[in-house]
């Protein structure tokens, strides 16, 4: 079988919306050159799109056009390094998921323990945020929600005074494990986040689990944070404003 046969055979296979480079094909390893010319010749013949240098994928058509694969699948690169979780989807990638906005970002961001400039792939801006915590498959939930607290303010089409009652919704709904996991993980947040953290839990009366949280803060720092203690009835205790 020709190598373009091969290739060709072998990408009908593959889902669509599922970003590939040749290094999915690896029976033609030996003929790197070969395969990367074959899926430029599909891509422009318009079989497959290119979504940038080595990356293609099989657009899904709809009545409205085609459609871009999801952000996961974007970044998927990004996300792991030979099977193991390097990264996660957070902010602005995240907030319409957790209800924090109604609005979908043209930005992907991403939380890494190892930052990088932002960079345009396809239609979206990559940005990273630092993760300072181990990152795993089952913490990921954990740091988005943490994130969003430390982001508060960047949520798009959203006040303080929304974001804080549906972040005392997520936390509510959060086993006392989890709220007790959520809490350590938050020690290697800045001030702002603990402090925030802090009097959502106690809002929750979850007073038992904010006293690690409280005594990490300097107890002259203020934090600003206008319009939460609408919400909040501890903001004073924390050193919000």
């Amino acid at each position: 079988m020709k190598i373009s046969d091969y290739i060709a055979v072998t990408v009908n296979r593959l889902p669509k919306g599922y970003i590939f480079t040749y290094s999915d094909f690896p029976s033609m390893a030996s003929q790197k050159e070969a395969v990367i010319k074959a899926l430029n010749r599909m891509a422009l013949s318009g079989k497959i799109t290119k979504l940038s240098k080595g990356k293609y994928y099989k657009p899904e058509t709809t009545p409205f056009g085609n459609l871009i694969p999801n952000q996961a699948q974007i970044v998927k690169d990004l996300l792991e390094d030979n099977g193991k979780i390097t990264g996660y989807l957070t902010g602005y990638s995240i907030y319409n998921q957790l209800g924090l906005t109604t609005q979908v970002s043209n930005t992907i961001q991403i939380g890494k323990k190892e930052i990088r400039p932002a960079f345009q792939r396809e239609r979206y801006k990559i940005s990273f945020l630092k993760q300072k915590n181990t990152i795993t498959k089952e913490n990921i939930p954990l740091l988005q929600i943490l994130d969003a607290i430390r982001t508060i303010k960047l949520i798009p089409d959203a006040n303080l005074e929304t974001s804080s009652n549906r972040l005392l919704a997520i936390l509510k709904d959060l086993s006392k494990e989890k709220q007790t996991t959520l809490v350590r993980l938050a020690l290697k947040y800045q001030p702002a986040t603990r402090a925030l953290l802090g009097a959502l839990l106690d809002e929750l009366k979850e007073n038992e689990l904010t006293d690690s949280l409280y005594k990490t803060l300097n107890p002259i720092t203020k934090y600003k944070l206008s319009s939460v203690d609408k919400v909040l009835s501890t903001t004073v205790k924390w050193n919000i404003i």
